[in-house]
C-alpha cells in the first residue's frame, strides 16, 4: 500500500490502522478497494467518478439519508449501508487523487453477478422489494436527482431524434431499420412518464440498477440481506426498478449477443421475480400492478434507445470492447421489445396471478 492511500485512510474514522488496500468487484463507474485494518476490520473504499456523479455532495446526502432511513426500519446491523465517517465527521473526502468515501464491509455476504438457482433470482426481488416498501415513508421528491432526467424515456426519444439529425459519424443510414423501430413505439414508451408527471402513478424512492449484483445475500441462508450501489437512488417510479430487472434477469442472452434468435424473456424468471418483488413490496397501487409488464417493456425499450443513440453519437457514453458493440446492445434490447411483444398476454397473467397471491 503506498503512501497516498496510507494518507487518505488515515483521515477516516477506522476500527484499528489500515494495512492493506486492494482493488476490488467489477465496477465500472466507481474505483472499488478492500480495506483491511490490523485491528481486522474490512471496509469498502470507492473513488467516485465525478465525470458521472457531478454533485457528489448530493449524490452522499441521498446515501446518508436513505441508509439511515433503512437502519432504523430493520433490526439486522447488515440491512443497509453504513458510511464510514471522515475525520471531520463528513461522508466523504475531497484529495489530489479525487473524491472518496468509505463504507463497512457487509460480512457473511455473497454477491452474485448471475443467479445460481431460481432461489438467488427470487431473493434479488425480495431485496429490491423490500428495499423499496420500507422507503414507501420516505419524502422521495427531497432527494437529489444524480442523475437528471435518467427514466424519462421521453427525454431520451429527443436525445435519440437529436442524435439523428447530427448523424456525427455517418452512422445513420445503415440502422434506418432500429431508428425506426425505435420511432414505432415512442408514443407508447411515453406512457409512465405521462402518468407520473399527471400524478397517477406515486413517486417512490428507486434504486436505478436493479442488477442481481446489487443485491447482498446471507452467505449461509441465501436470503436478501442489503441493496448496495445506492448512487442512482433517486426520485422515480416503483416500475423503473422491476422493469430493468425484468430487463436484465429475465432475458436468455448477453446484452451485447450478436445472435438475436438465442434472446427472448424466460417467462419462468419472469415469473419468480414478479413473486418475489410483490411478496415483499407491499402498498403500491392498482395502477402501479396495472403497469409492471409496462415497465419491463419501457425500460428494455429505453436501454435500446440509449445505446442506439450512443453508436450514432460515436459510443462517447457506454464503453465498447469492440467495434458495433453497442450497436448489438440496442438490436438484444429491440428484440427482447418484440419478445415481450409476443408474449404480452403471457407477461400480464403472471403479474395478475402473482398480486392476488
Amino acid at each position: 500500500m503506498n503512501e497516498e492511500f496510507s494518507a487518505l485512510l488515515r483521515r477516516f474514522r477506522l476500527q484499528g490502522t489500515a494495512v492493506s488496500c486492494e482493488r476490488y468487484g467489477q465496477g465500472h463507474i466507481n474505483q472499488t478497494y478492500l480495506v483491511v485494518t490490523d485491528a481486522g476490520a474490512r471496509y469498502i473504499l470507492q473513488r467516485i467518478n465525478e465525470h458521472v456523479f457531478p454533485d457528489v455532495d448530493g449524490l452522499m446526502e441521498n446515501i446518508v439519508r436513505v441508509t439511515a432511513f433503512l437502519r432504523e426500519r430493520s433490526d439486522d446491523p447488515r440491512a443497509a449501508m453504513r458510511v464510514v465517517p471522515a475525520e471531520d465527521g463528513g461522508s466523504w473526502l475531497r484529495t489530489q487523487g479525487g473524491c472518496f468515501r468509505m463504507y463497512d464491509f457487509v460480512e457473511d455476504t455473497v454477491c452474485l453477478q448471475q443467479p445460481e438457482s431460481d432461489r438467488d433470482f427470487y431473493e434479488s426481488a425480495v431485496g429490491f422489494g423490500s428495499f423499496q416498501s420500507r422507503l414507501q415513508d420516505f419524502p422521495a421528491a427531497t432527494l437529489h436527482e444524480t442523475i437528471p432526467d435518467f427514466h424519462n424515456t421521453p427525454d431520451r426519444y429527443r436525445q435519440l431524434r437529436e442524435a439523428v439529425a447530427r448523424d456525427a459519424c455517418g452512422r445513420a443510414s445503415g440502422v434506418q431499420a432500429e431508428i425506426d423501430f425505435a420511432l414505432s413505439l415512442e408514443r407508447e414508451m411515453a406512457v409512465l412518464q405521462t402518468m407520473r408527471t399527471q400524478g397517477e402513478l406515486p413517486l417512490r424512492v428507486t434504486h436505478n440498477d436493479t442488477k442481481l449484483n446489487n443485491v447482498l445475500l446471507d452467505a449461509h441462508t441465501r436470503k436478501a440481506v442489503c441493496v448496495i450501489d445506492l448512487d442512482t437512488v433517486m426520485p422515480g417510479l416503483s416500475m423503473y426498478d422491476f422493469g430493468d430487472s425484468i430487463r436484465f434477469g429475465a432475458a436468455t442472452a448477453a446484452e451485447d449477443a450478436r445472435d438475436l434468435d438465442a434472446m427472448t424473456i424466460d417467462l419462468g424468471r419472469y415469473e419468480t421475480f414478479t413473486r418475489g418483488f410483490l411478496a415483499s413490496c407491499r402498498g403500491l397501487t392498482s395502477a402501479e400492478l396495472d403497469c409492471m409488464p409496462l415497465g419491463a417493456k419501457t425500460m428494455t425499450m429505453e436501454c435500446g434507445v440509449r445505446f442506439l443513440t450512443d453508436y450514432l453519437d460515436g459510443d462517447r457514453y457506454f464503453a465498447v470492447h469492440r467495434e458495433g458493440q453497442n450497436l448489438d446492445r440496442c438490436r438484444t434490447q429491440f428484440r427482447l421489445v418484440r419478445e415481450m411483444t409476443r408474449k404480452w398476454d403471457d407477461m400480464r397473467r403472471i403479474a395478475e396471478q402473482a398480486r392476488s397471491v
